[in-house]
């Protein structure tokens, strides 16, 4: 029997940035907002284990390998460069509660009910929450979303133990650089942790079972992206099918299918994450699914009349932006009957040195629809401002139809990759030619060019190439 019942327009199950955006966007609305969470810092995964403190890491070990490295041809140089690996966590923590501390900070200036606690939903209407302090409470809603995210995809043969063999959770805060870490998965998350431990000093063996690093992304850039990788110190072995993996006090064995195993100090499992929907109550309450994922309809309404999915639980790419997409447009149409999300134009980033951004088709998926294309292509190595700032590898590549010339596709490779495709995917929403971007006047010296001129290069015409 639950202590006590409160009753609220709108529940929301997780506070990760479809859960905790949906609860802000439906207080804005006029709703009354009780959001359930049972991790203390609000902004799931992505802000405690994921997006941010990954992009900490990130930009801290490119200084810290520019300072060793890459500084010389600017006339800077140092001599005894040390690494304090403790610090530079320390760092990352502080970046993870600050903007932990202002999420809490717009729950409250929304007047949102936080619960810290674990959801179950018991009806429509009717969720029960288990409370970290040991209590319980039973609270009703109107309507209920379910925003419970995404967990790391375990591989058969396999069984992390926090330690030694582990996902990118553990690989974010190891104590000390490995001198050998395997990494499972050539995806985005693998490869940048994979690069955070390459840049401190570490040597990283990527394994992956396709023949190709990054699926989904544009096959063209990400040739190009394994060969830059590679020059800075990765190991690729593509093909390979990883059978199991053990560890003891002293280091790990990975097993391989056909081939010699592999000893090093750790493994680091990214091949992928999976909806997180464990003990919800989904069976008992009718809602379906379809490989693990909550089926919805337009309206992001379940099987069940007043419940309603977003983000990582649903059918789409399990990104923290769509997730934050999905629950603006789920209460806006709770609201108003409308609200959209194209998800033909949601980007793809991948923040290693270089980034590698994509929005739209792949020149591989306009091939298998017979959709006519023609293509354009720019390198950085021909822009003034990446020769300027050392940013010479990489390319921009675009995609427009043969006939309209409405642009399809984006692919960029190269410094600030992640903010350019920002252009990209606006001038794509708005049904934009090549001409389009082509004729609109870029600042120079900026990166940005490098679009206007791949843009050019649609038609034939670029002007630096």
């Amino acid at each position: 029997m639950a202590d006590k019942s409160t009753k609220h327009d709108l529940v929301i199950i997780g506070a990760g940035p479809g859960g905790y955006v949906a609860a802000i966007r439906a207080s804005q609305l006029g709703m009354n907002v009780g959001l359930i969470e049972k991790e203390p810092v609000m902004g799931g995964t992505c802000l405690r284990v994921g997006c941010i403190p990954s992009k900490a890491l990130l930009e801290s070990s490119e200084l810290y390998w520019k300072a060793g490295k890459g500084l010389e041809k600017h006339g800077v140089s140092f001599e005894g460069l040390q690494l304090d690996l403790e610090k530079m966590m320390d760092r990352k923590r502080g970046v993870v509660q600050t903007l932990a501390k202002g999420i809490e900070g717009l729950i409250r200036k929304n007047k949102i009910t936080r619960y810290e606690g674990t959801g179950k939903i018991l009806a429509p209407g009717k969720v029960e929450i288990s409370l970290n302090d040991g209590k319980s409470e039973e609270v009703q809603a109107d309507r209920i979303i379910i925003a419970t995210g995404s967990t790391p995809t375990r591989l058969p043969g396999i069984e992390p133990d926090g330690d030694r063999i582990g996902t990118s959770t553990e690989a974010l805060e190891y104590d000390k650089v490995p001198e050998h870490l395997v990494l499972i998965g050539a995806g985005a998350i693998g490869l940048e942790l994979g690069s955070v431990w390459n840049r401190l000093g570490a040597k990283v063996t990527v394994l992956e079972y396709l023949d190709r690093i990054l699926p989904g992304m544009d096959a063209e850039l990400a040739r190009l992206a394994m060969r830059i990788f590679q020059n800075q110190g990765l190991e690729f072995h593509l093909n390979t099918k990883v059978v199991g993996a053990s560890a003891n006090k002293k280091g790990c064995r990975v097993e391989l299918a056909g081939a010699d195993p592999i000893e090093c100090d750790r493994v680091l499992v990214a091949v992928g994450r999976v909806p997180f929907t464990d003990g919800l109550g989904l069976e008992d309450v009718g809602i379906r699914t379809e490989k693990g994922r909550i089926l919805v309809d337009e309206d992001f309404r379940t099987s069940v009349d007043g419940i309603y999915a977003i983000g990582d639980v649903i059918p789409g790419p399990m990104l923290a932006h769509k997730a934050e997409e999905d629950g603006v447009a789920c209460v806006e149409k709770m609201a108003s009957g409308y609200g959209h999300v194209d998800y033909g134009l949601v980007p793809a980033i991948v923040y290693t040195s270089p980034e590698v951004a994509s929005v739209g088709k792949t020149q591989e998926q306009l091939e298998d629809e017979d959709i006519p294309f023609r293509k354009g292509i720019f390198p950085f190595a021909a822009n003034g401002r990446a020769l300027a700032g050392d940013h010479a590898d990489g390319r921009v590549k675009i995609l427009a139809h043969a006939e309209t010339d409405r642009v399809l596709g984006v692919h960029i490779i190269g410094h600030a990759a992640g903010e350019l495709i920002a252009e990209a995917a606006a001038a794509m929403t708005f049904g934009a030619s090549s001409e389009d971007i082509a004729r609109t006047c870029h600042a120079h010296p900026t990166l940005a060019e490098t679009l206007k001129e791949a843009a050019l290069a649609v038609d034939k015409r670029a002007i630096h190439s």
